[in-house]
């Protein structure tokens, strides 16, 4: 973390402009929260299709009014090229976050997802080029490992898409590399790992696991787990994916124009993750240690298991995550609790 600490304090005595699309969402605004408390000044793009007014509220109430100031809101969206080039105006760091996730939309809308993760992504590296901000950072993802059975994954092995999403983050890399060599135009992708942490939104027909499971754990309803709970992920807490954004963007040049691993480096079962979850909901909710997770079919597209190999951005660009699965688990437990219970 010592390198994260320099940034941050040399930040403080600095300040820039950063942009981040997405704002409104999961990862967005805890970055906007984090640079915010830097005393950053931020630019914030969101069309509000995943994200929701109550993350920036939040976001708003912990830090007050002071820092609220340095925000402005656009109300946009990534695939209208007008909204991307008013966003990047004045900016010097570009978190691109805005993109449509979830394996099975993609795989239900391949054409919304393609029109969102690729139109909006070519339309951001345009505007951020012509804005000439000095890096883009954008979020790439461990779907592009697809098929590639190697364990961990290392970021120049990577195999077949197994999903329309995966297609579409493989392009961004594609783009973001010819980008660089055709106009000299820094960018770092981070290859998210099951990102999880507050704000993550439990609700919705493709919420993650973690959220969808706390809620479900907080409720008395229904967990369901796909497969039969052997399936593995690097559970990365968000705190980690936030120092990474950050140490990208001001990483030296040599670090620029590559995608880096974001996780933990740890693997955890699905049948783990539920224990961990429901040890700490039946802290404050004791029906929730009774409760036994229900079983069904695993789901289209899915990889069996995953784990990352973070050695490159530890070397390249000084990531090394402060949060385990259980020290993040802790926090977003907390969170997920005074929301729920009160």
């Amino acid at each position: 973390m010592h390198l994260y600490t320099e940034r941050s304090q040399l930040l403080k005595q600095q300040p820039a402009t950063w942009l981040i699309t997405g704002v409104a969402g999961f990862i967005g605004s805890n970055l906007l929260e984090t640079l915010l408390a830097m005393g950053q000044k931020v630019v914030g793009l969101d069309n509000f299709s995943t994200g929701f007014q109550h993350n920036l509220d939040e976001v708003r109430s912990r830090l007050g009014e002071a820092a609220w100031e340095r925000f402005c809101f656009i109300r946009g969206d990534i695939r209208e090229p007008a909204d991307c080039r008013e966003a990047c105006t004045g900016v010097e760091y570009v978190l691109h976050q805005a993109a449509l996730g979830s394996v099975p939309r993609s795989i239900e809308d391949p054409l919304t997802t393609n029109a969102n993760n690729i139109t909006g992504f070519v339309n951001m590296l345009v505007a951020a080029r012509d804005a000439r901000v000095r890096r883009m950072v954008y979020a790439a993802s461990s779907s592009t490992y697809g098929d590639h059975p190697d364990l961990p994954k290392v970021e120049d092995k990577i195999g077949n898409p197994l999903s329309p999403y995966a297609v579409t983050k493989l392009v961004n890399e594609l783009y973001a590399s010819v980008f660089s060599r055709t106009y000299g135009f820094k960018t770092i992708g981070l290859r998210y790992f099951n990102i999880f942490g507050q704000r993550q939104d439990p609700d919705g027909a493709y919420a993650a696991v973690i959220p969808k499971w706390f809620a479900g754990l907080l409720k008395g309803e229904p967990v369901y787990i796909n497969g039969d709970g052997e399936t593995s992920r690097d559970f990365c807490f968000i705190d980690n994916c936030v120092q990474a954004n950050i140490l990208a963007a001001t990483a030296d040049d040599a670090a620029a124009d590559q995608v880096y691993n974001v996780a933990f480096g740890e693997r955890t079962s699905l049948n783990e993750l539920y224990r961990l979850i429901q040890e700490r909901v039946a802290t404050r909710h004791p029906a929730a240690a009774q409760a036994e997770p229900v079983y069904r079919d695993f789901r289209a597209g899915d990889v069996r298991h995953s784990l990352a190999d973070i050695g490159k951005a530890e070397r390249l660009i000084g990531y090394h995550p402060a949060y385990s699965v259980r020290d993040g688990l802790d926090k977003a437990a907390q969170w997920y609790m005074e929301k729920m219970i009160g």
